[in-house]
């Protein structure tokens, strides 16, 4: 009976799971999406989803809320959509009758894989085994639902200026890495990014996420825009014909991954007209209209609350729908399509692109970061230091790489140079920090004022090199150090001569005392420029 009775239910639930993944694939084929079982062009026709009133937690999860769920599911219909985009969900949640009720509807799932406790800072970023771990563990929560999850989103407006550039270094290391993660449980879900349609930096953009090799490049192409502002403006006058025109020769797929100004309200959305038809219609591949929900930003169509199972449509509603309706994109057939665009030219480094492309941050690894801890002579007696410890080794950490090289865990975008333990996670760069000091003084002082040190007279690991063999969080194995390049070599030839002189050369000589120092004078001033990031890290944030 036992043994029925388990078979019976192992029955059910693999029924359950290919039930929950019966929806047709979507696919890519060049610079456009297609149903890979009808062989039609597929274009994205969503709103971004992402309820906030009500909510009694801090962990908002839409895709949690049953009864709210089913509720916004018949307005979905109502409204003639095929996808939403989701940007917080708790991975520890339960989301089967959501998603039932959303594949039941034939709704697909834009998933970001950033939250905003785990995302890459822009203004200091780094890409490390935290992050990583838990945007994999998002990953695999929804492995489940196959192929209702259309695609990821690795960022979303992480670089939206010239001094924010580098993060997109890291955005980029993250979209490869996590298409290697998918490729690993045997998904090719796509991966890609969304901008904030910055004028100054966005070709740099566009270029850099579509340049390189097809394992570091994004899948797909997001321009959140918030031009087309009411019935007064037009494709020409909005910038959208300008947008247009930048994407007309991508070689991956585009789309707006947020659109609809609230500046005139009820809004109409006269831009879903240029969007689905002959404006648009044969470079993007749709859109996101942003948002649902009505929010203190006051961008929705519908008012609901958590856990309600009703709600009140806004003056924005029928506009919306009437747009929808009568949005009908002639779409090519995917056996006839012939995609002739090339991809994108790597932009070369400058002051006003801060990032090279000769190479991107290494893959995290876990177990590169642990060897390493287990090699320092002098450490932290408990690696997660305190609010008030984290402050005092910021502090520490700044005084240190400004007498001595910290290029091992220091970054350089716009040279394209990165410590073979930058991507540990910031406690651990700053106890390697703290034992080079230690190292420094001939192993006379562990210490740092303010924090618990400890002496390790006998190490593990007694020669960190070893570490520089372990596998990375994906399984690979490699030196961290030769990380695969996204530069396709064509940018060597760009007319730009600006090259990134401005970028903190200055401090070159804050390494001369380090007695043990033989990287380049570019090298120490990397160290120097990330120390402050660091120590500016610490003080504000208290991230050690």
């Amino acid at each position: 009976m036992k043994t029925s009775l388990l078979g019976s239910i192992a029955g059910m639930l693999c029924a359950a799971s290919m039930a929950l993944a019966a929806m047709d694939p979507i696919v890519i084929k060049g610079s456009k999406f297609f149903n890979e079982k009808t062989g039609d062009q597929f274009f994205f026709k969503g709103v971004a989803y992402q309820p906030r009133t009500g909510l009694s937690s801090s962990d908002p999860d839409p895709l949690a809320d049953t009864a709210g769920c089913k509720r916004d599911v018949e307005a979905f219909k109502d409204l003639g959509l095929n996808s939403i985009r989701v940007y917080e969900v708790d991975y520890n949640n339960n989301h089967d009758e959501c998603m039932k009720a959303l594949e039941d509807a034939g709704i697909y799932v834009v998933l970001d894989m950033p939250s905003p406790k785990y995302s890459i800072n822009r203004s200091q970023p780094y890409w490390d085994h935290d992050l990583m771990s838990h945007w994999a563990a998002k990953v695999d929560a929804f492995t489940k639902y196959g192929n209702q999850v259309v695609a990821w989103i690795a960022g979303n407006e992480v670089a939206n200026d010239v001094d924010t550039t580098p993060s997109a270094a890291f955005v980029k290391a993250a979209v490869r890495d996590m298409k290697a993660y998918l490729r690993s449980k045997g998904l090719e879900t796509p991966v890609g990014y969304a901008d904030n349609d910055d004028m100054e930096i966005r070709m740099n953009l566009i270029n850099y996420f579509n340049c390189g090799d097809e394992e570091t490049r994004a899948d797909f192409y997001g321009i959140n825009i918030y031009r087309w502002c009411g019935d007064e403006t037009d494709f020409q006058t909005s910038g959208y014909a300008d947008v247009t025109k930048n994407m007309t020769d991508y070689s991956i797929p585009s789309l707006l991954t947020e659109f609809g100004c609230n500046i005139n309200r009820p809004r109409t959305f006269p831009e879903v007209k240029s969007l689905y038809g002959s404006d648009m219609g044969g470079t993007f591949s749709g859109g996101i209209m942003y948002e649902f929900t009505e929010e203190d930003n006051k961008y929705g169509i519908v008012k609901v609350s958590y856990g309600d199972s009703k709600y009140e449509k806004t003056g924005d509603y029928d506009g919306f729908k009437k747009a929808m309706a009568a949005a009908k994109p002639q779409g090519v057939k995917m056996s006839s399509y012939k995609p002739q665009s090339k991809d994108s030219t790597c932009p070369k480094a400058s002051s006003s692109w801060k990032v090279s492309p000769d190479a991107l941050p290494p893959t995290p690894s876990a177990e590169r970061c642990q060897c390493m801890l287990d090699s320092l002579g002098c450490t932290f007696k408990n690696i997660d230091l305190s609010a008030s410890e984290g402050k005092a080794v910021g502090e520490a950490v700044g005084n240190i790489c400004g007498l001595t090289s910290c290029a091992e865990v220091a970054y350089d975008t716009s040279k394209g140079e990165y410590g073979n333990y930058v991507a540990c996670d910031s406690n651990q760069r700053a106890a390697w920090i703290v034992n080079k000091n230690y190292v420094n003084q001939k192993y006379a002082k562990c210490e740092i004022d303010g924090a618990d040190t400890v002496a390790v007279k006998a190490p593990k690991v007694k020669d960190d090199s070893v570490c520089l063999t372990k596998k990375d969080d994906i399984g690979s194995v490699g030196t961290p150090s030769s990380n695969v390049g996204s530069g396709s070599g064509d940018d060597k030839d760009a007319e730009d001569d600006d090259s990134a002189d401005d970028s903190g050369d200055s401090n070159d000589d804050s390494a001369s005392q380090d007695d043990d120092n033989s990287t380049s004078g570019a090298a120490s001033a990397a160290a120097t420029a990330f120390v402050k990031l660091l120590a500016a890290a610490a003080v504000a944030h208290y991230l050690f």
